[in-house]
């Protein structure tokens, strides 16, 4: 049976091999090779590099937890053991984040990649329009109507 961080990995292991039709050890070596070449792929590549340190040191804290939890005598959780928690949660956390910038970059239409008019593909000239008119409104000369309890 496969723990979590597995299947975590495999499954964005398994995205980038579609999205990129080639096993992921070829296409480290191909974005090693020449970085330049396709900038996606290096981008994905840097991501999963750093998912791949998280995941490792999120082993390595489950693992230092679950070696203080045997050796704890008694059903209270001391510091140190909730520390280690408390890291474990931490790498859990770190993980996940850098597993969601890996399936962003993967997502052609994740939000903010849709095409002409929303960032990318829209011409710079739309993109620095104010998204209000920036002439501050013109005041009367006169008033048109009379307020009360003001002589004019």
């Amino acid at each position: 049976m496969l723990d979590a961080s597995e299947d975590v990995m495999g499954v964005i292991t398994e995205r980038i091999e579609d999205r990129f039709q080639m096993p992921l050890a070829d296409l480290r070596r191909a974005v090693e090779a020449a970085p330049q070449a396709n900038p996606e792929a290096t981008t994905v590549v840097h991501w999963y590099g750093l998912l791949a340190e998280t995941q490792q040191a999120l082993d390595t804290a489950e693992d230092a937890l679950v070696d203080a939890l045997a050796t704890q005598s008694s059903d209270v959780l001391d510091d140190p053991v909730m520390e280690l928690a408390h890291q474990v949660n931490a790498a859990v956390a770190s993980r996940d984040g850098r597993a969601m910038v890996v399936k962003y970059l993967l997502d052609p239409n994740a939000p903010g990649k849709r095409g002409p008019g929303v960032w990318r593909g829209a011409s710079p000239s739309a993109r620095r329009a104010p998204a209000l008119p920036a002439a501050p409104p013109t005041l009367p000369s006169q008033p048109n109507a009379t307020v009360r309890g003001v002589a004019r």
